[in-house]
């Protein structure tokens, strides 16, 4: 045997020393596994954050399956005896809660799907066509965030008077078609896109509204998904402008239905947290569903 081959690995020993290495890269990822399962450290001050965020919401769930004679004992009572769904009863069945809902899904399905369509022509408009005073339009549109909608009501209310959509969803509807928030959400996202695609598009021959409707709305996803989720919360939860508009029971939302059954004098706890509960699980079920696009949205803004 010469030098040389005796300096070669002996055959077979390249082999064996990669399935050692796959082996010991296996295990590694083995036990990196179950620390990923460990908590970290900033897991330690989100958990009990988490617990004091939820704290509320279980408690309205545990109290509306209570009477009233254990909502109002004192100590308070922390568990319901028995499981009572007595307030429950009493909402869907005595009062006018099942058109309550659906005036407020039709009030929020309609701002979300005017908001997604209009703000994103807006905010595409000004992201995108140059035209003489485009800026100065985008500052004073954005100011008029800075207004409050009380200073408003007066003269948004005659308006809506003279033309007879007082007392109407229409009156809940109009003022929510757009927004100054919208359209900038929208005019951030696609100040951010990449001019390449639209360029592409437009040598393949399409024209500024089919590159926006083929190419730039679709991959708008998380920015979409972030402004309908903004939007349905709000129209979801506005109190202020319904409680002024509206003045039959049938044509109610739930959050001026909820006020119904606080009395004077009496208040019936179990009904209000029955009904706060029905109220809430659309908005949760919203914010689940677009969870994922909605923290894109929001890491994408960050980032650019």
């Amino acid at each position: 045997m010469t030098g040389e081959q005796a300096l070669l690995p002996a055959p077979g020993a390249g082999m064996a020393l990669h399935r050692a290495r796959i082996e010991e890269a296996e295990r590694r990822m083995r036990r990196s596994g179950w620390r990923r399962h460990l908590p970290q450290r900033g897991h330690l001050v989100l958990l009990p954050l988490s617990i004091i965020m939820v704290l509320p919401f279980v408690w309205m769930v545990l109290t509306s399956f209570m009477t009233d004679t254990e909502i109002n004992r004192i100590p308070p009572t922390l568990w319901p005896h028995h499981l009572n769904a007595g307030g429950y009863k009493l909402v869907l069945a005595s009062s006018d809660f099942p058109y309550w809902f659906l005036n407020s899904l039709i009030v929020s399905g309609a701002a979300v799907l005017a908001q997604l369509v209009l703000c994103s022509l807006a905010g595409y408009a000004f992201a995108r066509i140059q035209f003489r005073g485009s800026t100065v339009m985008l500052i004073l549109l954005l100011a008029t965030a800075l207004i409050p909608f009380q200073l408003t009501v007066i003269p948004t209310f005659v308006i809506f008077h003279d033309i007879g959509l007082i007392n109407t969803l229409g009156a809940l509807i109009v003022p929510q078609l757009t927004s100054a928030l919208g359209i900038y959400l929208m005019y951030s996202f696609f100040q951010s896109f990449p001019r390449e695609l639209e360029e592409a598009g437009r040598i393949d021959g399409c024209s500024r509204l089919q590159v926006f409707w083929k190419i730039v709305l679709p991959l708008a996803r998380p920015a979409l998904a972030a402004l309908g989720i903004i939007t349905f919360i709000y129209a979801w939860n506005d109190l202020f402008w319904p409680l002024i508009a509206i003045t039959s029971s049938r044509t109610f939302t739930v959050q001026v239905g909820l006020t119904t059954f606080q009395g004077e004098h009496v208040t019936h706890w179990s009904q209000v947290m029955a009904g706060t509960v029905l109220t809430t699980v659309p908005v949760l079920l919203v914010f689940l569903i677009g969870q994922r696009r909605f923290v894109q949205a929001i890491t994408g803004a960050v980032k650019g």
